[in-house]
């Protein structure tokens, strides 16, 4: 079977509707009362569940998409971007509940986006970093892909489609989002399958919940949750998911939509707080160095869903 990266990023991936003490009817993937606690973080569980694929199959599943991913695309290899992100994702999933180790790259593309693979393999655009206007921007994109990461937001959908499909476990079902992409919608053809509308609703409420937990991650390293709320409105717009979410409205949440459930879930369970960080002076020499850099042109930039080019290829992943 086939899994497809796309430009949705691991952007949806919870399944349950749930409350807790200072929840709203809110979309996550638990229902347990410390999902709103602050000091549970890293103690909990966000992938209990059914899933087919065991930990130690999803970390290989997602190396050999990771394989795949860099094969087809170019990365910005330069010794002092990947330390800069490298600390500043170790830095969030050390204040996260990510049962797996944490590996970011970053693809030299114009896109203002960013997914997550499974088992731990987070890629960022260059045009995300870019585009964000602080340090705590980029963390709060970054707290969306470990969240997804925490939640096993890919093989839990995967294993959603193959109890749709009434697949046998041991066969490697393939949703139409295998990576999960922040700040666009899915690209799901033919909406008009009852599958493929429930696919989308999963993927949906997986986006919601990611965004529920990276604040409390966000919150937890230190940074104002409030400029990635501000991300979200921007890149969204920009990356169609405002346009699209409309189109899709009741199954799939605009830019718009989401900002405004954060808002609210940033006052009701994130304690006020002084002297978070919202950005830092090595951010800001981050962003001079990536455009200073020249770019490798002997391998072609990942292709994906927004850009001016054509789609990738689908990635297969060995049974």
């Amino acid at each position: 079977m086939k899994l497809q990266i796309t430009s949705a990023f691991l952007v949806a991936a919870s399944v349950c509707l749930c409350s807790g003490p200072g929840l709203h009817a809110h979309p996550q993937s638990l229902k347990f009362p410390q999902a709103a606690d602050m000091n549970a973080v890293g103690k909990r569980d966000l992938g209990m569940g059914v899933n087919f694929y065991s930990l130690g199959k999803e970390k290989e599943i997602g190396k050999q998409l990771a394989l795949e991913t860099e094969r087809a695309g170019r990365l910005i290899d330069d010794s002092v971007v990947n330390a800069y992100m490298n600390a500043l994702a170790q830095k969030l999933a050390g204040n996260s509940d990510a049962r797996m180790p944490i590996t970011v790259r970053v693809l030299d593309s114009e896109m203002a986006d960013g997914f997550a693979l499974p088992g731990g393999f987070l890629y960022v655009d260059k045009g995300l970093i870019l585009e964000a206007k602080t340090e705590a921007e980029l963390a709060g994109a970054i707290a969306h892909s470990i969240a997804h990461t925490a939640m096993r937001s890919a093989t839990a959908l995967a294993t959603k489609g193959a109890v749709m499909r009434l697949a046998s476990i041991p066969a490697m079902a393939s949703p139409p989002q295998a990576s999960m992409t922040i700040f666009s919608t899915p690209s799901i053809s033919p909406m008009n399958s009852p599958e493929i509308l429930l696919t989308l609703k999963y993927q949906a409420e997986y986006v919601l919940a990611a965004d529920y937990f990276s604040l409390q991650y966000l919150y937890k390293s230190g940074y104002d949750p409030e400029p990635f709320v501000q991300l979200v409105e921007r890149a969204a717009a920009k990356n169609g998911l405002d346009k699209n979410g409309r189109a899709m409205k009741g199954l799939y949440p605009s830019g718009s939509e989401r900002a405004d459930k954060m808002r609210k879930e940033i006052a009701s369970i994130l304690p006020p707080r002084e002297g978070a960080t919202v950005s830092t002076s090595e951010f800001d020499s981050l962003k001079e160095r990536i455009r200073s850099l020249v770019p490798d042109r002997s391998k072609p930039s990942l292709r994906r869903r927004g850009e001016q080019t054509m789609p990738p290829a689908q990635l297969q992943i060995p049974q």
